[in-house]
């Protein structure tokens, strides 16, 4: 199958965010789009097991009672995700994308996604799914797990869109973080969008040949390029880099090895995206 922008839909506020960043992408990509919602009919939190406390008769009729109420749950899930998803492909439509998909899926979001990673392109997700509490400062479960077990690119967005018109990129010399600038040159999702390159560290000769080699490669691919080093702590430092020049689009490999590295492994990494008010797209 053809390599897709895949969006990642629910029932929470991101999802208009993931429907319009997703046709963006399918748009500057030229990638067909399809939109996803995973049915997960596992249990979110432990219930009683009260059998134990009635009679036989009775409990085989509560358990019956319990299987059709489980059933009906699902079927109203299902529907459900049918209204959203269609929903979802009407947006992309009016937005200019011309046949977006569908797919309603069983199972848990990040099993379904990781079956499915062969086929995508990009996968767009919001920054927290609709069991997350939304005013909280923290990350949904769901989206840790997709970015530790994916192998695509993931571009992580905020509730509302934006158009991007300044993107930055974290930069620290490593094999994913040279083949990230490697793929944002060549990219047509960032066409005409001028893009900054930070690295975090000393002012050192080593650091100062990675940053020239980074915007040499994206100078030579027509892009507008700038780049900067500077000291300090990693995460505080790209955050205040991002604020003083209005970047409404982060990139980070999502694993290196070095101290960018610290940015998608443990705490670091959940503060990072936790505080992102613009897209994080996410590489492997």
């Amino acid at each position: 199958m053809t390599e897709q922008v895949m969006a990642a839909i629910d029932g929470s506020t991101f999802s208009e965010g993931v429907c319009d960043y997703a046709a963006w992408a399918s748009l500057a990509l030229g990638a067909p789009l399809t939109f996803l919602h995973v049915v997960d009919n596992h249990p979110q939190t432990a219930e009683a097991d009260l059998s134990g406390h009635i009679g036989l008769g009775a409990r085989e009729h509560l358990l019956e009672e319990l299987a059709q109420l489980d059933e009906r749950r699902a079927r109203v899930a299902r529907e459900q995700g049918r209204l959203m998803l269609e929903a979802a492909r009407e947006r992309a439509i009016e937005g200019g994308v011309a046949e977006p998909g569908t797919r309603q899926r069983n199972g848990t979001l990040v099993e379904t996604l990781e079956e499915l990673q062969e086929e995508m392109r990009l996968l767009v997700i919001g920054k927290r799914g609709e069991r997350a509490h939304q005013d909280s400062g923290h990350l949904g479960s769901n989206l840790e797990r997709v970015v530790r077990s994916l192998r695509r690119p993931i571009l992580m967005v905020p509730q509302r869109f934006k158009a991007p018109e300044r993107v930055m990129i974290a930069f620290d010399g490593s094999q994913t973080a040279r083949k990230g600038v490697e793929m944002l040159a060549r990219s047509p999702l960032f066409e005409g969008i001028p893009v900054h390159v930070v690295i975090v560290g000393a002012e050192t000769g080593d650091n100062r040949a990675q940053l020239d080699w980074a915007l040499e490669v994206l100078r030579g691919a027509g892009h507008e390029a700038e780049g900067a080093i500077r000291a300090g702590e990693v995460e505080a430092t790209l955050r205040a880099y991002k604020e003083e020049n209005a970047i409404d689009l982060l990139v980070m490999g999502a694993y290196g090895h070095s101290r960018i590295r610290q940015l998608l492994v443990g705490s670091t990494t959940t503060a990072m995206l936790r505080r992102a008010r613009v897209p994080v797209l996410l590489l492997r």
